[in-house]
């Protein structure tokens, strides 16, 4: 039989105290409540060892707590840990640890699943199952956060949302689980440290900019002309070049943030000369820097990385205009933690 009660996490600080007062208890224990909830990631009522055993029965009584559980986590040979996170109705996602000298960074998931239909990534293949929860997003985090204490020493120092999913079609979760993120009563990190990656939706990125979001913001790019972005992104097609541009330029003028372009090169669809004149010419339409990335296989003869002279060729061109650009190393590939790899091949 399914459980009727609410999960306590979908109610606000002050909902919780009102709780306890048309209970005849004090509103402050809502305020101790919300503590366990969110600064000490609490996942059962009977942990909170500040409240008295009644009042951990009523709690009982009448909410639950639809946490998260790492069903399982592999290690990879640099070091990169990814998590298969089970969800409170049996779904799976799966989020990542990445490790370098001086940080740790998180990948999480926003969808079960993908709303996009990218062809040279493992997640787009699955069937976007549901949105996940703020709730389930900050939970992702939390894990990560106690592994990189747990393995490294150190807390966790970034968050990209770069996982599973596209996270501007969960806008309204990803920025709640953002603000509990970055919340004093939360885990109190700073939105400097945050990336939302998103394929494009311009739309939503011009909400973004609307709403003062203070992350940062990366775009998966992957090429300046329409018809090649079509043809390896057919979502393109709804959200085009022009639309995307101006979307950029808006946020740029209303954030002044710099937007970093991701991009895969790739043997015969995006390493000609035309490909890197187009990229620089939709780079000068607001700042912004290149991060290129190492294409990580998921079995699609199609896709093939391109040799390094073709890296070297947008280096140079990139250079060339004073665009910054970057070759980002990938991590966890023998453990398909990678960028586009995120499938749950477990299940």
């Amino acid at each position: 039989m399914k459980d009727t009660k609410k999960d306590i996490r979908t109610l606000s600080k002050d909902q919780i105290r009102e709780f306890f007062v048309g209970v005849g208890d004090k509103a402050f224990r809502g305020n101790q409540v919300y503590e366990w909830l969110w600064v000490k990631g609490c996942h059962k009522f009977e942990d909170m060892t500040n409240l008295s055993k009644e009042t951990r029965t009523l709690l009982e009584t009448h909410f639950v707590i639809n946490h998260i559980a790492v069903d399982y986590m592999q290690k990879s040979n640099d070091g990169t840990i990814k998590n298969a996170v089970k969800l409170h109705d049996g779904l799976v996602v799966e989020s990542v640890l990445i490790p370098v000298k001086d940080r740790t960074t998180a990948c999480v998931s926003s969808q079960v699943g993908c709303s996009l239909d990218c062809s040279f990534c493992a997640t787009s293949r699955l069937k976007r199952m549901r949105n996940l929860n703020p709730d389930e997003i900050y939970d992702q985090v939390v894990a990560i956060h106690r592994e990189s204490e747990l393995y490294f020493n150190r807390p966790l120092s970034n968050i990209v949302f770069m996982g599973m999913g596209e996270p501007l079609m969960n806008y309204k979760n990803v920025l709640a689980s953002i603000e509990k993120i970055t919340d004093k009563e939360g885990l109190g990190m700073s939105p400097k440290r945050i990336t939302v990656s998103t394929s494009g939706v311009p739309k939503m990125i011009k909400k973004m900019a609307d709403d003062g979001v203070k992350f940062n913001l990366a775009v998966s790019l992957h090429s300046a002309i329409q018809e090649t972005r079509e043809s390896i992104m057919p979502f393109a097609k709804s959200f085009t070049l022009v639309d995307l541009k101006e979307a950029l330029e808006y946020w740029y003028e209303k954030t002044s943030k710099k937007i970093t372009y991701e991009y895969v090169v790739w043997e015969g669809i995006n390493d000609k000369q035309e490909d890197i004149d187009a990229l620089v010419q939709f780079c000068k339409a607001v700042p912004c820097k290149v991060n290129i990335i190492e294409y990580n296989p998921i079995g699609d003869p199609k896709f093939k990385q391109a040799d390094s002279k073709a890296l070297d060729a947008y280096i140079e061109g990139l250079e060339k205009h004073r665009i910054p650009v970057t070759v980002r190393r990938s991590r966890g590939k023998d453990i398909d933690a990678a960028c586009g790899q995120l499938a749950n091949k477990q299940q």
